[in-house]
């Protein structure tokens, strides 16, 4: 099975599409979206294409093949405009024997993790800022932001297959790699 991870669109309709893009090439299984969807945050910049109602409409067109968390800059009102559950903090998933915690990181963060067991996976987004990495045994990961990236990082989603974790740029390239062990 393969997943792909997109993070803190904050309302780009222009960066969605080009991950609807690059979904439609990587034909994963299952979109994972880790929050902050529509309204781009009082400290974020307008993102690119900002259009909180194109972005419901792409989101909405996509609905049966999208696993969601709500994001800090998500709201009630947001779930009027969107057809998929997007509320929830948390959502548990089990991909190829493994526990993956999937989260905005908002709550449970890398820096304070959930009870979770060597081997696991915890997913985040939140910081815009992509992670591939290990802490105490357990898998901390993080796609980086789709629109608004950080600390220099390009634009950037997440696919999460095959034993490996790959942050990828929209350009074709590897940002973060991490393998899984058994």
């Amino acid at each position: 099975m393969k997943l792909m991870l997109i993070s803190d669109i904050h309302g780009s309709s222009a960066w969605l599409d080009r991950a609807m893009a690059q979904a439609a090439e990587e034909r994963p299984d299952q979109i994972i979206l880790l929050g902050d969807f529509l309204y781009h945050g009082p400290r974020n910049p307008l993102p690119d294409g900002y259009d909180p109602k194109r972005v419901a409409a792409i989101l909405n067109r996509h609905k049966h093949n999208l696993i969601a968390v709500r994001g800090n800059c998500d709201a009630e009102v947001d779930q009027m405009l969107l057809e998929f559950p997007m509320m929830a903090d948390y959502a548990m998933l089990y991909l190829e024997g493994r526990r993956i915690y999937v989260t905005h990181g908002h709550g449970y963060r890398m820096e304070q993790l959930p009870p979770l067991t060597p081997g696991d996976v915890f997913v985040q987004g939140h910081t815009h800022v992509p992670v591939a990495d290990i802490k105490d045994g357990v898998y901390v990961l993080n796609p980086g932001s789709i629109a608004l990236p950080k600390e220099n990082f390009p634009n950037s989603y997440g696919i999460l297959e095959a034993g490996a974790f790959i942050v990828k740029d929209f350009a074709g390239g590897i940002v973060k790699r991490i393998e899984f062990t058994s």
